[in-house]
C-alpha cells in the first residue's frame, strides 16, 4: 500500500508547531499510576494476542486500572501518529513506532523523556542501534520493543535436482538463483519496489541510502558503493526473479509453497523476516476453515541461511522491529511508566522470545530457542542495519520515493541516472 504523503507531512507540521508548545511534566511517582486506565497502540499484528492478554492482566495487577489495546495497520499509522500524538484527548499514552520513524518524532518532542527509566528496563543490554534512534541530545525518548530480521529460506528439493548448493557469498547466490530460474519458477523471489530486502545488496557493497555531514543528511544513493549494490540486485531481479517490477511489500512465503492444486512452487528461493517460517511449509486445509490453508514445516523440503556478504561472512540487511515511546501529550504518565517496565520485565521479554520476537534485553535472547529459525535470526540480526536517523526519514519512506526508485532500476532502468534524479528528490525531505 503505497502512503499518502501529502496527510503525511501536514500532520508532521501539526505536530512540530504544537509539540514545541509542550513540556515533558516532572516524571511521576509509581503511586501516580494507581487506578489509571492507559492506551497502548500495537502495530500490525505482530504482537500476538497472548502477549496482549499478558499485558492486560500484568497491568491490572500492578496499578488496578485498566490497559486498552489498539492496532494500527502499517500504511496508515505514520498518519496517524503525527494526528493522535500532539492531541491530549486523543493520543495513545504509549505507543509502538517503526524503529525508522523514530527520528522524525523524537526531534519534534512528541514523546516523554525517559531516560531516568533506562536502567531499570535494561540498561546497556537493550539493543543499541535501536536505543540509538529514539535519542536526542543524549537523552532518552524512545526504546526498543522487539527485533526482527531477515534471512533466507530455499526449497532444498529444488536446489538438489539442479544440483547446486547454498551460496557462501553473495555472488554466488545469484549463480545459484539464475541456475534455478525459469520462466515458471524465480531462482530468487524478491518485488521490483521491494526496497527493504533490496538495501542488503546496497549495505553488502559498503553503500549507505545517506550521509550526515555538520549536522546535515544527504541522500547518498549515486555514492560508488552503493552503485555497485544496486547493479549486482538489477542482475539478480532482471536475470532470476519472475516478480512484478511494481511489488513492493509483499508475501514471498506464498512463492515457495506448493499451492493446493499447483504442480510446483513459483519460486525456489526468498528473503523474508524471520516470523515468516510460521508460514512455509507443506500446506493442508486447515480444519477450523476449510477455505484456507495451514503450513507445516518440512525439514526435508524447506531450509534457511543467512544471506551472505559479498566476499563471505554474513550481509548486513535490514533491522526490522519497533521501538516504543510515552507520548508527551498523554496525561497518564505514571500509567504508561508502569506499562513500560511490565514489558521489559523478564516475563515478557521472555514470552517475545518464544514467540519468534527477537527481545529488547539481550539477557533474554535465548528465549528465542536453539533452532534452525533461532539461529538465523540471531545470525543475521548481529549484523543488521537501520536506515538513516535522519529527522525526515520517516517523510521519506511516507513518500514512496524509496519504491519508485527501486522499481525503476529493477526494471532495467540507468542506474546512475536514477540514482541522481532521486537524490535531489530524497533531499527535500530528509533533514525534516
Amino acid at each position: 500500500m503505497k502512503r499518502k504523503f501529502g496527510a503525511v507531512a501536514a500532520a508532521t507540521a501539526a505536530l512540530v508547531v504544537l509539540a514545541g508548545c509542550s513540556t515533558t511534566p516532572e516524571a511521576p511517582s509509581t503511586e501516580d499510576a494507581k487506578g489509571q486506565d492507559i492506551t497502548f497502540w500495537v502495530m500490525g499484528g505482530d504482537t500476538p494476542e497472548a502477549l496482549r492478554d499478558y499485558l492486560k492482566t500484568e497491568y491490572n495487577k500492578a496499578t488496578g486500572g485498566t490497559l486498552t489495546i489498539e492496532e494500527q495497520g502499517w500504511g496508515d499509522a505514520l498518519a496517524k501518529l503525527t494526528t493522535a500524538l500532539p492531541d491530549a484527548d486523543n493520543t495513545p499514552d504509549v505507543t509502538e513506532i517503526g524503529n525508522t520513524w523514530s527520528p522524525t518524532f523524537t526531534t519534534v518532542g512528541a514523546f516523554s523523556d525517559i531516560t531516568d527509566l533506562v536502567p531499570e528496563l535494561g540498561g546497556d543490554k537493550l539493543l543499541q542501534s535501536f536505543v540509538d534512534v529514539g535519542k536526542v541530545d543524549g537523552k532518552n525518548f524512545a526504546l526498543p520493543y522487539y527485533f526482527g530480521s531477515r534471512y533466507v529460506f530455499y526449497r532444498k528439493d529444488l536446489y538438489s535436482a539442479a544440483g547446486v548448493e547454498v551460496p557462501t557469498t553473495l555472488p554466488q547466490l545469484t549463480e545459484v538463483a539464475q541456475t534455478l530460474h525459469s520462466d515458471a519458477l524465480s531462482g530468487f523471489y524478491i518485488g521490483g519496489q521491494d526496497w527493504r530486502n533490496g538495501i542488503s545488496w546496497i549495505f553488502a557493497n559498503g553503500g549507505e541510502l545517506a550521509k550526515e555531514d555538520g549536522g546535515t543528511w544527504s541522500s547518498s544513493l549515486s555514492d560508488p558503493n552503493t552503485i555497485k549494490g544496486l547493479e549486482a540486485l538489477q542482475e539478480l531481479f532482471t536475470t532470476a526473479s519472475n516478480a512484478p517490477v511494481t511489488e513492493a511489500d509483499s508475501t514471498p512465503w506464498v512463492n515457495i509453497n506448493t499451492q493446493p492444486g499447483a504442480a510446483a512452487p513459483e519460486s525456489a528461493t526468498i528473503i523474508a523476516p524471520g516470523w515468516a517460517h510460521w508460514s512455509i511449509g507443506d500446506l493442508t486445509p486447515d480444519p477450523k476453515d476449510d477455505t484456507k490453508t495451514v503450513a507445516t514445516w518440512n525439514d526435508d523440503v524447506f531450509g534457511t541461511y543467512v544471506l551472505p556478504g559479498v566476499d563471505g561472512g554474513v550481509a548486513p540487511v535490514f533491522a526490522g522491529g519497533s521501538n516504543l515511546a510515552i507520548s508527551a501529550a498523554s496525561k497518564n504518565q505514571a500509567g504508561a511508566r508502569a506499562l513500560l517496565k511490565i514489558i521489559f520485565s523478564e516475563g515478557y521479554q521472555t514470552l517475545l522470545g518464544q514467540n519468534g520476537l527477537g527481545p529488547a534485553n539481550s539477557d533474554f535472547v535465548s528465549s528465542l530457542g536453539d533452532d534452525q529459525f533461532a539461529k538465523a535470526l540471531i545470525d543475521s540480526a548481529l549484523g543488521s542495519k537501520l536506515t538513516p536517523a535522519a529527522p525526515g526519514w520517516a517523510a521519506v519512506e511516507g513518500s514512496g520515493l524509496l519504491e519508485e526508485f527501486f522499481g525503476k532500476v529493477n526494471g532495467g532502468g540507468d542506474i546512475k541516472a536514477l540514482a541522481a534524479e532521486y537524490d535531489a528528490k530524497i533531499d527535500e525531505l530528509i533533514n525534516g
